[in-house]
């Protein structure tokens, strides 16, 4: 394998992924891909050490890295990540050095990566100003600004599972995340099984709606989301929002909503788009970051 390729690695809440690409590559699609478990507790570095092992028998010297993960980049650690134990607080960025040596590596969360990949080769393609809203099984979102994703002075921005919308929530001080435990894949599957009486996903909620209560509590979630997208956009003052993540599966029912609360709301409402990337987008943002850390756009 020639030193014109570059390795991607997404450290997710349940998986990892690790894939190998050319230099260059047009739609960012990988053409090797390699995938494990995430585990954790005292297994979170076994997991890390895993994936180099993986990494290598992929390819030996990378023209350079990128990577993605969950939780947030601060200090040389990742923080924000309380739900796979041992990863709060891993000193990645260093795992990382001393793994690939001079080769370039760049890291950066998974919605962050998700927008990369939209600003490089998808939906945010050529747009100055613009918003990433991550639907998935929690609440993210990122922002861009000079076709660039911004990450905040501390790594933290977009954030959005953070934000309260009443006088009743809680506090990131009192470990909550008030808007994610109210508006997330993970929210809705916890709330839909409670109304139900039986566990069910956030996907089968969806197809559930004549059910009785179902349809109110999807109506409270989505509007609750639209109207923080809209709020978003009233600060930003966005070109273009785009909608990713597992959640987007019933796009139908999401989308139409908050293309309603954009225009109801925003001065000069946004042009509202699915993400071209659904499946496996922080991947595909860590080939976006490696590329652009080989020197390639």
């Amino acid at each position: 394998m020639t030193a014109r390729h570059i390795l991607a690695i997404d450290f997710g809440g349940t998986k990892i992924a690790v894939a190998r690409a050319a230099v260059g590559v047009s739609d960012g699609r990988p053409d090797s891909t390699l995938r494990l478990r995430t585990l954790g507790g005292a297994g979170a570095l076994q997991a890390v050490r895993r994936t180099f092992d993986a990494a290598r028998e992929l390819l030996a010297a990378p023209a350079a890295v990128g990577v993605s993960t969950f939780g947030v980049l601060r200090g040389g650690r990742v923080r924000l990540a309380p739900n796979v134990p041992g990863w709060d607080g891993m000193a990645l960025p260093e795992l990382l050095r001393a793994e690939f040596g001079d080769a370039p590596v760049a890291i950066d969360n998974d919605v962050n990566a998700g927008a990369a990949a939209e600003v490089r080769w998808g939906a945010l393609r050529g747009v100055d100003v613009g918003l990433y809203v991550n639907l998935g099984t929690g609440l993210a979102a990122a922002l861009v600004a000079g076709g660039r994703v911004l990450t905040g002075a501390h790594g933290a921005a977009g954030e959005i599972g953070y934000l309260r919308d009443s006088a009743g929530d809680g506090y990131f001080a009192d470990g909550r995340a008030p808007l994610e435990e109210a508006v997330s894949g993970s929210a809705l599957a916890r709330r839909g099984s409670a109304l139900l009486g039986r566990p069910v996903t956030a996907a089968e909620l969806f197809a559930l709606s004549a059910e009785p209560g179902v349809a109110d509590l999807l109506d409270e979630v989505v509007d609750t989301l639209a109207r923080t997208i809209a709020n978003l956009c009233v600060t930003l003052d966005p070109e273009r929002v785009v909608l990713g993540g597992g959640m987007m599966g019933a796009a139908a029912y999401v989308m139409p909503r908050v293309a309603t609360a954009l225009r109801r709301t925003v001065p000069f409402p946004p042009e509202l788009s699915a993400a071209r990337f659904v499946d496996d987008a922080p991947l595909l943002g860590a080939v976006a970051l490696a590329m652009a850390a080989a020197g390639d756009g």
